[in-house]
């Protein structure tokens, strides 16, 4: 299969392709293939895009530039960049190591079970809105984390980008003004908020400079002290106020006990492919090799895809994985998870059988409940960040501040976004969260546990190097987009841009039906599918989007590396 021809499949729908030439940098934008010899960053803002590129222009690694990444989407992309939420790294090392790095925000130490019920009833608001929606934050720890331990420069050195586009301002562009203008009236619940992203109350404008002074004195603290330039002193007393009057939970104590936590990543194959992926807290990981698992137990040809048996076939093993997930993950510091028989071949086959032996027919998902994975052990808003570098190292990043904008609050005087994080747990055992997630005991709140996440940072490797660095923010349906990404480029021979902007699908057990975008179900299929016993729901009722993937995919015989952002968003492959 040719993974790099550059034309795109006839279905899919045009995408306005063009090259900007900038301070040495080849920029993609809109989905647009393009190719680089050393190294390349896609993420969803081109500045923060352009910053890591930068720092292995000037001999940095590719932790390096995630970090640099990290730091300045906080600056340029606020509706998810963040340093008030959390996120996970997988990353390759060119020596053959892989490992993945856990920053994901935990519960307060005053949390407790039942904390957002009132009279023994779900108050949603409480858990997703204001100060008491807010978990510890793990970003600032993770960045500096991963930077000590594996990065080759000093902090001073990635985080001055940031500092400097914070403090000099930078261009709003359309999609940035008019999503600030979008959420204006959530800002103006809170002062410290409507200050930051409004001017006096008045919308900016498309073309304005947006500058965030506040925020570059955080970055300044963190530069010259650390972690402790947040989590101590001045800026951890100012997050600690804001919270506190405000009527939320988290303490100093909470700050200074927070640890960032590296382990093993999760590894499965597909194909001859190998798949390393974000175990939990992370539910991604697992579900992501669940699914390729029993979808490797087909033989597509290039012909299926789009078809309705096709369709079928991933919605079904979408089906059987998401009860899985429902009923079986939570942070294994406090939960039990049968991981090896979830990522077993054995278990995936049984699934296999159980989807074929209703011979083409949908199984309702009332039907449907987790399996008994120990049988068979084998010896919400969100952002991405894809990163390859000229040594043969790779880093797949996903972070988050949970909704757009997180809580909306802005910490009033350090000038960044809270997250609201505690939303990702069950607060009651048969609740949905925002993203139409069931809940179960597994990811009840406890004090300093992590909640699930659906975040799936992942890197396929060929021959033990790096193949495609894949992720997505889209909350439930970010393993679907990541699962589609995958087999677009393995099973169709489909390029990196071509993978991301075909049209997508999701299914996730409950509610039992299927999420569709545009273009991505013929009327013929539509109808098919209908027959099979199959309802729709169109994600543009719902959602706007299902995922908003940045990809790289490396051709490591011919020394080329190429980069896509998807077209649904506004980010950018930079190159050099």
């Amino acid at each position: 299969m040719n993974h790099f021809n550059i034309t795109h499949h006839s279905s899919f729908k045009k995408i306005l392709l063009f090259f900007l030439i900038s301070n040495c940098f080849i920029i993609a934008q809109s989905s647009q293939l393009i190719r680089s010899k050393h190294g390349m960053v896609v993420s969803a803002s081109e500045l923060a895009s352009k910053v890591g590129t930068k720092i292995m222009e000037e001999g940095g690694n590719a932790i390096d530039a995630a970090v640099a990444t990290g730091f300045a989407l906080a600056v340029t992309y606020p509706f998810a960049g963040n340093l008030g939420g959390g996120g996970y790294m997988v990353i390759h090392l060119s020596n053959g190591k892989n490992t993945a790095i856990d920053y994901r925000e935990k519960a307060p130490l005053s949390a407790y079970k039942d904390m957002y019920l009132v009279n023994g009833e779900y108050v949603p608001s409480l858990s997703r809105e204001g100060a008491t929606s807010v978990a510890v934050p793990g970003s600032v720890a993770g960045l500096i984390y991963a930077l000590n331990k594996y990065g080759t420069m000093p902090l001073a050195k990635v985080i001055q980008p940031a500092i400097d586009l914070a403090k000099d301002g930078w261009i709003l562009d359309y999609r940035t003004a008019d999503s600030f203008k979008s959420f204006l009236d959530e800002f103006k619940k809170y002062p410290s908020s409507v200050k930051i992203f409004s001017k006096n109350g008045k919308p900016y404008e498309t073309g304005e400079i947006f500058k965030q002074e506040d925020l570059a004195n955080t970055l300044e603290m963190i530069k010259k002290y650390g972690i402790d330039g947040f989590y101590k002193g001045k800026v951890a007393n100012l997050l600690i106020k804001q919270i506190k009057s405000l009527g939320g939970y988290i303490t100093q104590e909470d700050l200074e006990k927070y640890k960032v936590i590296e382990k093993p990543v999760v590894e499965g194959t597909y194909r001859g492919y190998k798949i390393i992926s974000m175990p939990p807290s992370s539910s991604g990981g697992i579900a992501l090799i669940e699914l390729l698992n029993i979808l490797e137990n087909y033989n597509f040809s290039k012909d299926d895809w789009g078809s309705s048996i096709y369709i079928h076939r991933l919605v079904e093993a979408m089906k059987y994985t998401y009860a899985d997930r429902t009923y079986l993950l939570g942070d294994e510091d406090f939960y039990k998870v049968p991981k090896k028989g979830l990522i077993s071949k054995e278990y995936a086959k049984s699934i296999f059988e159980k989807i074929e032996a209703r011979k083409n027919q949908a199984v309702p998902s009332s039907q449907i409940s987790h399996g008994n994975p120990e049988k068979f052990i084998e010896s919400n808003e969100t952002t991405h960040y894809s990163v390859y570098d000229q040594f043969g190292n790779a880093v797949s990043v996903t972070t988050t501040i949970n909704s757009a904008y997180g809580s909306k609050i802005v910490v009033d005087g350090a000038g960044f976004l809270l997250n609201n994080e505690m939303d990702d747990f069950s607060a009651k055992p048969g609740e949905y969260n925002q993203f139409g997630l069931l809940g179960t005991e597994g990811n009840s709140i406890q004090p300093e546990k992590r909640p699930l996440s659906s975040m799936t940072p992942t890197i396929v490797l060929k021959n033990d190097k790096p193949f495609i660095i894949i992720g997505s923010p889209g909350g439930s349906r970010i393993i679907t987009t990541v699962l589609q990404v995958i087999l677009n480029c393995i099973d169709f021979g489909m390029n990196i841009a071509e993978a991301i902007s075909a049209p997508r699908i999701h299914h996730q057990w409950m509610p039992d039906e299927i999420y569709y975008e545009r273009l991505s179900l013929s009327k013929d299929v539509k109808e098919n599918l209908k027959k099979m016993g199959y309802k729709f729901q169109e994600a543009e009722q719902k959602f706007t989007i299902l995922g908003l993937a940045e990809g790289i995919m490396i051709d490591q015989e011919n020394g080329f590396i190429y980069g896509a952002s998807d077209a649904r968003g506004s980010g950018a492959a930079v190159g050099f």
